[in-house]
């Protein structure tokens, strides 16, 4: 006796920013490898996602607004982690990166021992997350030289707290230069249909409104040491600091008909990176 055959399971349908990262690949095939990593990030990343838990914070805003007057908001300690899925995240990162010329063997063994490592494991990982705060000490040194790898293993917590966080806060009363929730800098900049600039979290993602002009790094806002570079349709710029040599890339959505999407922007201006480190700016 036959039985008919158990139909496939429905593919999840694919995100915008991979859509848009597949059609990146196909106008720029120069990007294709950096396309491709990217998209094996994402798609790592949103296995994990999905599951993570709300932060250990209360949800008001009268008490999330209030914390915001001292500082960043998420401490270490509000984090979900759950560290088999950072265990997991740290390896398959490390490899899709080696597998795409974008890590050294020696940081990936780093990698692997560090995940062998319960008990340090956690240490490096809040080290990463607080070295970034005022005052903070410098990352642990098993972790000096990882944070790339570190920063995407951690994403779709952060992401996750953040998003929640936000959700109730209001970021208006905010002008500082680091990350409001996480306190990690900012890794792109919006510029909006009404022409504000808002910077772009490369941890959590979090956004918020900052100076048209000041340098996000060293607050320098002397016009005359700011150099700006586009690209050919005005939809990329750079500001890059005379004072600090620090540049950030921007996206300019008054040229665009969608969104910023940071996954696929941060690789579309990859020639616009090349053409600021060649200036000298890092």
């Amino acid at each position: 006796m036959s039985f008919p055959e158990r139909p496939a399971p429905p593919q999840r349908a694919e995100t915008r920013e991979i859509v848009e990262l597949r059609r990146l690949k196909e106008e720029q095939p120069d990007l294709g490898s950096a396309v491709d990593l990217q998209i094996e990030l994402l798609q790592l990343q949103r296995r994990v996602q999905s599951r993570v838990p709300l932060p250990s914070i209360k949800l008001e805003t009268a008490y999330l607004n209030s914390r915001l007057a001292d500082g960043p908001i998420l401490q270490f300690d509000h984090l979900p982690v759950e560290w088999s899925d950072v265990r997991f995240l740290l390896r398959a990162t490390a490899e899709a990166m080696r597998k795409h010329d974008a890590l050294e063997d020696g940081v990936m063994r780093r990698i692997d021992a560090l995940c062998r490592d319960a008990s340090k494991l956690p240490v490096v990982i809040r080290s990463w997350y607080e070295a970034t705060r005022p005052g903070a000490a410098v990352i642990d040194e098993d972790g000096a030289g990882l944070e790339a790898v570190l920063q995407q293993a951690m994403r779709p917590v952060l992401i996750r707290c953040a998003d929640a966080v936000m959700a109730r806060t209001d970021l208006a009363a905010w002008h500082g230069h680091i990350c409001p929730l996480c306190g990690g800098e900012p890794d792109l900049a919006v510029i909006t249909p009404s022409a504000e600039r808002w910077l772009i979290c490369g941890r959590c993602a979090a956004r918020w409104r900052f100076h048209q002009i000041s340098c996000p790094f060293c607050l320098n806002d002397d016009r005359t040491q700011i150099t700006s570079l586009a690209s050919r349709d005005g939809t990329y710029r750079i500001n890059a600091c005379d004072v600090c040599q620090r540049y950030i890339k921007a996206y300019d959505a008054r040229r665009s008909s969608r969104p910023v999407l940071p996954a696929v922007d941060s690789i579309a201006t990859l020639p616009l990176d090349a053409a600021a480190i060649q200036r000298g700016y890092h």
